[in-house]
């Protein structure tokens, strides 16, 4: 077995084993966060054009005019294509000041330490368009991989647009380089910032709102995510803020769903670790309330 092969393999058993030690199917048991990272931010796109406020939230969060930006455009098809690239541009108009770029090919080259050395000073880094299985071929279990980690353990914020949002997930959806085939053999496993998550995009505008339900067919007890074109939300634990277009979440588990698709706008949150609704986007909580949830106040969620 290749090296790619077995770390592919660690980081799959690794998850189940996670999923099993966190109790059955459905709402997790586990310490919270269950899904979101325990310090820091995420954000998920779905794909073509991003309303500018979102690009403008990721900048917020990753400092404001102080952020230091790392772009991975390693998901576009080629150096300089416009596939992943034009996203330097919608930074700079976000006001990020301090953005770099970085991006290889090469697994070998990812898991140099003075590669993945920008990323010691990043306070945000943004994963553009393209295919998946670009952004996992090179950087899945790298020095690169474990120095985005340590950026969210500092409490900087991730994001991703399209392909680069999948890959935040730990089930990597469409990773085969047939973008047709959902569930791919040689890459199922993604970099595991959302956990126990799986995220597809482009949902509404290439007729994608049913393909979820053949991931879990196989694999039930993910929760699915699932992000139109120019949808986005933003994820602080287990919180996630749409903050713009609509959002599919798939739970097969609900017992009390005859369909197990929810279906969030603007402003709606939902606790993906508790699985349930916790605010509408007109600022009142759905009914009924959860006691845990239903009297957060709205200022402290994402």
């Amino acid at each position: 077995m290749t090296t790619r092969g077995l770390r592919t393999l660690f980081l799959g058993l690794t998850a189940a084993c996670s999923a099993v030690s966190s109790g059955d199917l459905g709402a997790q048991t586990c310490v919270q966060p269950c899904v979101g990272p325990p310090r820091g931010a995420l954000i998920a796109a779905g794909g073509g054009r991003l309303d500018p406020a979102i690009y403008e939230r990721f900048v917020e969060l990753a400092g404001g005019s102080d952020a230091r930006i790392v772009l991975i455009p390693t998901a576009g098809a080629q150096y300089g294509s416009h596939d992943g690239w034009t996203a330097i541009d919608e930074l700079r108009k976000a006001g990020a000041e301090h953005l770099e770029v970085l991006h290889t090919r090469s697994e070998k080259v990812a898991d140099l330490a003075p590669f993945a050395s920008a990323l010691n000073w990043a306070t945000g880094v943004w994963f553009s368009g393209g295919r998946q299985w670009r952004l996992v071929d090179v950087y899945l279990g790298t020095e690169t991989h474990r120095k985005l980690e340590r950026l969210l353990q500092r409490g900087g914020v991730i994001g991703g647009n399209s392909a680069g949002a999948s890959a935040l997930a730990s089930f990597l959806l469409r990773g085969g380089e047939y973008n047709g085939q959902i569930i791919s053999r040689e890459r199922s496993v993604g970099f595991g910032f959302l956990r126990g998550v799986a995220v597809d995009q482009h949902l509404l505008t290439r007729g994608r709102e049913n393909e979820m339900f053949e991931v879990l067919r196989r694999e039930p007890q993910l929760l699915g995510i699932g992000l139109d074109e120019g949808a986005a939300v933003v994820v602080t634990g287990d919180l996630a803020r749409v903050i713009d277009g609509r959002v599919a979440i798939y739970d097969i588990t609900d017992p009390e769903s005859l369909i197990p698709l929810r279906w969030l706008d603007t402003g709606d949150v939902y606790d993906l670790g508790a699985r349930r609704a916790v605010l509408t986007g007109t600022g009142r909580p759905p009914a009924p309330v959860p006691d845990s949830v239903g009297s957060e106040p709205p200022s402290q969620l994402p």
